[in-house]
């Protein structure tokens, strides 16, 4: 009985990190965890665990983020980028504040998913659930960086994308390091 108790909750163990390994593309998704009682769930616990061990896990800190979150600083020191942001915001700009509006509700709808539907709701796999907030935050964010380019233009001229794109890639790293 006790033996049939301890596979039952190895088995239960066993379900998450398959479908967190799942989601991560290191099992394919027609494989199911072993049935509880079956021989081959403890020879899968010790697959795991051992392939575990082997796994480093990669530093968060790595060249790439470094090189991307260091230009971003030299690109916000050289372009004097607060003070041009904050210019825009005096000039009152419609394309800045449209740029501005639709950043706003692209994270929103960002925040609205990863918050309220997965962390909240328990919905891991919202684009499923909900298929037409992906496409919508998307077109959102790639809007905003085009009314900010039309918007920033007069000031950088052909530089603008580039410097938008170096802050984007600088604020996603630093994001990426506290998660």
């Amino acid at each position: 009985m006790a033996e049939a108790e301890t596979a039952a909750q190895d088995g239960d163990l066993l379900e998450p990190l398959l479908r967190l390994r799942r989601q991560f593309g290191r099992i394919p998704h027609g494989t199911q965890p072993p049935s509880p009682g079956s021989g081959e769930e403890t020879a899968t616990a010790v697959e795991f665990t051992s392939a575990e061990k082997k796994e480093k896990p990669l530093p968060r800190l790595n060249v790439h983020s470094a090189f991307w979150i260091v230009a971003s600083i030299a690109v916000t020191y050289y372009v004097e980028f607060f003070k041009a942001v904050g210019e825009m915001i005096q000039t009152e700009s419609g394309w800045f504040m449209l740029g501005s509006w639709l950043l706003l509700g692209s994270l929103s709808v960002a925040f609205y998913c990863i918050i309220y539907l997965e962390w909240y709701r328990g919905i891991e796999d919202y684009d499923t659930a909900y298929p037409a907030l992906i496409p919508i935050t998307t077109a959102a964010f790639l809007a905003a960086a085009v009314c900010f380019n039309v918007a920033l233009w007069p000031l950088w001229s052909f530089f603008t994308p580039l410097v938008l794109f170096t802050q984007f890639m600088g604020v996603v790293m630093l994001i990426s390091l506290l998660g």
